[in-house]
């Protein structure tokens, strides 16, 4: 019976950063922002003004938005996270996961020679596991 390997903590975070980020702009309203959340089955999207001025995730909806009254019809730059978490393209997964748990959040932005390049999540993670969870499973 083979045994079932779980991620190598030590692997650099590239390994598990999701490449295609989607963005929207600060002015876009947040139901604008939601349906784009919805239209590529994402939990947080990337707010752009020429560059990455902030980020914008399920939790700040629910938090900002649903609990608080807040119209959709505002601007996401109402209600977008202004300081961003960022981690290396090359931090070891480990760190990337202690960051995540120091900050209570589920996405990171990655960074690549000072510019963001991708996005890790917890989701990025559970589906890596379950591929060598399936691959241990179709194995034997």
């Amino acid at each position: 019976m083979k045994m079932y390997n779980s991620p190598n903590l030590e692997t650099p975070i590239r390994q598990y950063t999701t490449k295609k980020i989607i963005g929207v702009t600060q002015t876009e309203s947040i139901q604008r922002a939601c349906q784009k959340m919805v239209e590529f089955q994402i939990g947080s999207l990337v707010v752009c003004n020429k560059r990455v001025v902030g980020f914008f995730t399920q939790g700040d909806i629910i938090e900002r938005v649903v609990a608080t009254g807040l119209s959709y019809a505002e601007p996401v730059s109402k209600i977008m996270t202004r300081d961003l978490i960022t981690a290396d393209i090359d931090t070891p997964l480990h760190e990337v996961l202690e960051l995540m748990q120091q900050h209570q959040i589920r996405h990171v932005l990655i960074t690549e020679e000072g510019c963001i390049t991708g996005l890790f999540s917890l989701r990025d993670l559970i589906d890596v596991e379950r591929q060598l969870f399936e691959t241990t499973i179709s194995s034997e």
